[in-house]
């Protein structure tokens, strides 16, 4: 899978992405957490890791050396797309120009962070408790930062410590109070050992759960930041995973899919069995109205003919006019120069929110000659092997949303194979079906036992600047 891949020759452009406060850095300049490294460059390693956000705090720094240390941090963030925000010092980021703020409880209000930073900029609010919490909403906050969840050296002047069960009482007055999509992270005492039971126990699922954590020495003072990032980045992802199923069952979001005959009825039982609402569809003409119904497109190219090539292209253009995620499956793309052609062709005319396939297929795609039969090749990690109504479900963060499909699909094989019943493939997949059922109504009812089955692994890698 290639996620978020973006044709430069797109003729389109997508909207910008909501904020993704998955794994939250929050700095410390201090000689005890920092040492003698420099902050930009262990902010640099953590954003290799998988840092989506970064909050600077330097409360008593001289003024010009924390906007120059600002500045260079954001000229940071900007490479990596992760928003930039100040803690508390508001002047500091009117001056760099950055993303956004994050203001205590003690420093300005939400309405004069707003008047002073100007439209469109991120204002967030530390809360520990829920009257705060829901001020807060009230306010016009966007997201909370809920804690201290543990103690921590790193700021000795928490007001209280609140635990994960604070936490989540704070989630479920929020969500009873119509604040349920307010985005949330918790802070204080979390790292990458913990992390993962900080959120699931902290979690008021289905109800609502935290976006993700805010860390400071977890990553700042850790040995190796991208390593630190990169766990930690596992962690949130997996406890999404409930979140992006449950979206699902709740939206009921339509699944386009223009595919061979050979898949139509499983895939149609596929995404019945998870909550989407399938239709299939190879006709183009019909897109332009399916498009606004709120799904996803899935193109499988199983079947290659001109007239076949015409209608992908037509519905491609269709979703990215409408500014949904289209799935992209470039089966035996390297078997033949037709199919080679093709699917260089679509990548050519439109954007993906996911492109799935196997190893053979995604190196023709990037340009690696590569021998293929059909459909073989398969990985021995599979990455988001089916992922539209996940992605339809869930369109601010394809890869969450893939990650999410690969896991379910993965334990409800799981689930099937164990089974008595299940003898072979006749059997397995009626079986699978169940099991796809099961796991989605038991998230729904807030039963997440299932989830300890998950193993998602972030991976560091290399981009290439050219590309």
């Amino acid at each position: 899978m290639l996620p978020l891949l973006t044709p430069k020759r797109a003729t389109t452009s997508p909207p910008p992405p909501p904020p993704n406060y998955g794994v939250y850095l929050v700095t410390d300049s201090t000689p005890a957490i920092l040492g003698s490294r420099d902050l930009v460059a262990v902010v640099e390693a953590a954003l290799r890791g998988g840092v989506t956000c970064v909050q600077y705090r330097d409360k008593h720094g001289a003024p010009a050396a924390v906007v120059a240390t600002a500045r260079r941090l954001h000229a940071l963030t900007q490479r990596y797309g992760v928003p930039l925000l100040i803690n508390d010092r508001v002047d500091v980021a009117v001056q760099v120009g950055c993303e956004g703020v994050h203001i205590g409880q003690d420093d300005m209000d939400v309405h004069q962070a707003r008047t002073l930073l100007g439209s469109g900029k991120i204002v967030g609010v530390t809360a520990s408790n829920v009257d705060e919490a829901i001020k807060a909403c009230q306010d016009g906050a966007d997201y909370l930062g809920i804690g201290t969840v543990y103690s921590t050296a790193t700021k000795k002047d928490t007001k209280s410590i609140i635990g994960p069960s604070g936490v989540r009482a704070i989630l479920k007055a929020m969500a009873a109070g119509g604040y349920g999509a307010v985005p949330t992270v918790c802070i204080g005492g979390v790292h990458t050992d913990n992390a993962a039971a900080v959120l699931a126990q902290s979690s008021a699922a289905p109800a609502k759960s935290l976006s993700g954590v805010a860390v400071v020495s977890a990553i700042i003072a850790a040995e190796d930041p991208a390593e630190a990032a990169r766990q930690l980045a596992g962690h949130v992802a997996v406890a999404a995973i409930p979140l992006v199923v449950g979206a699902v069952g709740r939206a009921t979001p339509l699944s386009h899919n223009m595919t061979n005959l050979v898949v139509q009825n499983f895939a149609a039982n596929v995404a019945l069995a998870v909550g989407a609402s399938p239709i299939m569809s190879n006709y183009a003409a019909e897109a332009g109205d399916l498009a606004k119904l709120g799904g996803a497109l899935v193109v499988n190219m199983g079947t290659v003919t001109p007239e076949g090539l015409a209608n992908y292209k037509q519905a491609i253009q269709a979703y990215n006019d409408a500014d949904r995620p289209i799935i992209l499956d470039p089966v035996g793309a390297g078997a033949t120069a037709i199919r080679r052609a093709a699917s260089a062709e679509m990548l050519a005319v439109g954007r993906f929110a996911v492109i799935k396939g196997n190893v053979a297929e995604l190196q023709t795609l990037l340009g690696q000659a590569v021998t293929q039969r059909g459909v073989d090749s398969t990985a021995e990690v599979d990455v988001a092997s089916r992922a539209r109504a996940m992605v339809a479900a869930w369109p601010a963060d394809a890869l969450l949303a893939a990650v999410a499909a690969a896991a379910v699909f993965g334990i409800a094989a799981q689930y099937a194979v164990d089974r008595d019943d299940v003898r072979g493939p006749g059997t397995f997949v009626p079986a699978f079906l169940d099991e796809l059922h099961a796991i989605t109504r038991a998230t729904a009812e807030g039963d997440l036992r299932w989830l300890v089955r998950a193993r998602v692994q972030g991976v560091l890698v290399e981009q290439d600047d050219e590309a």
